[in-house]
């Protein structure tokens, strides 16, 4: 089953926090990426389980994001979808349903995990945030929303030598998604058309 266009924003954004002041170990990490890094690229793997223990099949794909609001989220298998952002809107393209869906990058993210990486605003003010302890070599943190219509209940975060490395969401529904984030390079020189989009004629464009 494809994602729908909340949860690929949702797992599109959870790590990269602007402002965390909690979690010991992984508040340094996460505090000095983002002091030093403003853009990034990447690779990422994510699957869902869900309250049966049912896993979903992975997905694979590459994303790049720049402060602030500007973001690209690629899923390349078993199938090709497209969330990305120019700052302003947001846009969900599904090649087998020829179909774009366009929102305002306010509506769009809110208090949702994505103003986490992709905000100026305070994680305080949407979370409540707290420690984890650590495993398999990685410092985690947790951060729950503070309204009860956020569409998830908790986001775990997994930092690693001051990188992002794990994430795990919790949805409403008691699925879990976890997405897993590789070949980090900070600060690339990133041209103007990487968080472009022109729809593809033919395609339905659906704005919100």
């Amino acid at each position: 089953m494809k994602k729908t266009y909340q949860s690929l924003a949702a797992v599109a954004v959870l790590c990269l926090s602007p402002a965390l002041a909690f979690a010991a170990s992984a508040q340094e990490q996460l505090r000095a990426f983002v002091a030093t890094v403003t853009s990034a690229t990447g690779s990422f793997s994510q699957y869902t389980v869900n309250d049966q223990g049912r896993t979903q099949p992975a997905q694979t794909g590459v994303f790049s994001f720049q402060r602030p609001g500007k973001f690209k989220w690629a899923v390349q298998k078993p199938y090709e979808q497209l969330v990305i952002s120019d700052g302003r809107q947001v846009f969900q393209f599904d090649p087998d349903l020829a179909q774009v869906t366009e929102r305002k990058v306010d509506a769009a993210i809110g208090t949702s995990p994505a103003a986490i990486l992709f905000g100026s605003g305070s994680l305080e003010q949407s979370f409540d945030v707290s420690a984890l302890p650590a495993k398999d070599g990685v410092d985690w943190l947790r951060a729950k929303p503070r309204t009860a219509d956020a569409g998830f209940s908790r986001v775990d975060i997994g930092m690693k030598n001051n990188l992002p490395v794990r994430v795990e969401l919790l949805d409403s529904f008691g699925q879990t998604t976890r997405v897993d984030l590789s070949g980090i390079q900070a600060n690339p020189t990133l041209p103007a058309k990487e968080f472009q989009f022109t729809a593809p004629k033919g395609v339905d464009v659906v704005k919100m």
